[in-house]
């Protein structure tokens, strides 16, 4: 049975021109606003994407009992009445980060009760790591009826080595550590631009974070946080989609507002197939006329490929000449992806984390379901390539990620609609 959701509606064969402006990056916005809940007084976050992911974190807060108010990409967060620390399973399924509440809550109330988090389904993502560093800092943390339940009367600085390199452990236990006496170390953290972007902001706030950007995180415990305005750092995996996006339909488009250096690791390999990429101060602009030469992609933390991008990748690849493999170094479970793309012609073989990947001269538009957010994105990359008419289902979960994409996608020459 399909899912009774909407769907998108692709007419494929047609390459996209023009030029597309990246909002505001959603693994930042999710740690961002629980953090605006550590203080009282009015936060203002500028930047922010009008997204399913942030639209259930609003949610979240107001039931805890803050105010907000949108002005377009901006969101007033007022936290001066905030009454509960409890977030229930019903506010929380819906969304991953939610495990930020965690440590926001800790810090400002010294308890939190949170429900065990939703989110895509790829495979085991524990929070293991998360829970190690609370217990480190000085909280009781237990887990009850799928509740995760910290308490902690005092949290007090230390040093934290995360077993494995964790986003979400690392921007937890920043929140969770920028009032806690003396210093906190957190060695083997994350580096990736939203970790940085979430370091920023919080030091906006009087936190006083440094060395976010590398593996070692040294935070000197503060009193007090006061409200700030903020403007979130631009989406890579929206403009890395954009951008594979052009190079699957042989277009030539620019992405603005954007931070070039997050992608790096995506332009490298873009050239590295024989595309035409073209750096500038805050955009890029990618070019492909001719069919690209296979390669290789392993995904890694950041400065590494992003797996965020290895489904939309992994389209690409599969209309290369020649074979490519796809390492998945980051999740277990992400290649759900895969058979829907066998739908439309791909030649892909998955064993464990690796994908040989027999590039094929097209794909055939088909009926397919979007299993999680950037498997849809993938989809929707193959739709715009493929020959034909491509049923996208499920869309729900692309909308948890990317902004109006039918409409940016559309002034871009795509012939694609929500029905």
């Amino acid at each position: 049975m399909k899912p009774n959701h909407e769907k998108l509606i692709i007419e494929g064969g047609y390459p996209l021109f023009g030029e597309v402006p990246i909002n505001g990056a959603k693994n930042a916005a999710v740690a961002v606003i629980p953090a605006a809940l550590m203080t009282e007084g009015e936060s203002i976050i500028e930047n922010l994407p009008l997204i399913e992911d942030v639209f259930a974190m609003d949610d979240i807060l107001l039931r805890l009992g803050a105010k907000i108010e949108y002005d377009n990409h901006s969101l007033k967060i007022d936290a001066s009445n905030l009454q509960s620390y409890v977030a229930p399973y019903e506010s929380v399924r819906k969304i991953r980060a939610s495990y930020y509440l965690i440590g926001a809550l800790l810090t400002r109330f010294g308890k939190a009760e949170v429900a065990m988090p939703g989110g895509c389904n790829f495979g085991a993502r524990p929070i293991d790591q998360h829970i190690k560093g609370f217990r480190a800092l000085g909280a009781d943390v237990k887990i009850e009826n799928g509740m995760i339940k910290a308490y902690a009367e005092e949290l007090v600085g230390t040093k934290i080595y995360l077993d494995v390199v964790s986003v979400g452990a690392t921007i937890n236990l920043m929140l969770a550590a920028v009032k806690a006496k003396g210093t906190t170390i957190i060695e083997n953290a994350a580096k990736e631009p939203h970790v940085v972007d979430v370091a920023n902001f919080l030091n906006a706030m009087g936190a006083k974070i440094k060395g976010a950007g590398t593996d070692v995180i040294r935070i000197e415990g503060v009193k007090t946080l006061h409200p700030t305005r903020y403007a979130i750092i631009p989406d890579q995996i929206e403009a890395g989609t954009y951008m594979i996006a052009a190079c699957a339909t042989k277009g030539h488009i620019i992405v603005k507002n954007i931070i070039p250096k997050h992608l790096e690791s995506l332009t490298a390999k873009l050239l590295e197939m024989g595309a035409e990429v073209n750096v500038f101060e805050d955009s890029i602009e990618v070019r492909c006329k001719e069919r690209l030469r296979a390669s290789s992609i392993k995904t890694m933390p950041y400065p590494g490929f992003p797996t965020d991008l290895q489904p939309q990748m992994t389209v690409l690849l599969s209309l290369c000449s020649g074979t490519s493999i796809v390492t998945e170094g980051v999740w277990e479970n992400r290649y759900q992806y895969v058979d829907e793309l066998k739908k439309m012609g791909a030649n892909i073989k998955v064993e464990g984390r690796v994908a040989v990947v027999e590039g094929v001269e097209s794909l055939q538009g088909a009926e397919v379901v979007a299993v999680d957010l950037r498997a849809g994105a993938a989809l929707i990359v193959a739709g715009l390539a493929a020959k034909g008419k491509t049923v996208i289902y499920n869309t729900k979960n692309v909308d948890r990620g990317y902004e109006n994409i039918d409409y940016k996608l559309k002034l871009l020459g795509a012939k694609i609609s929500r029905v």
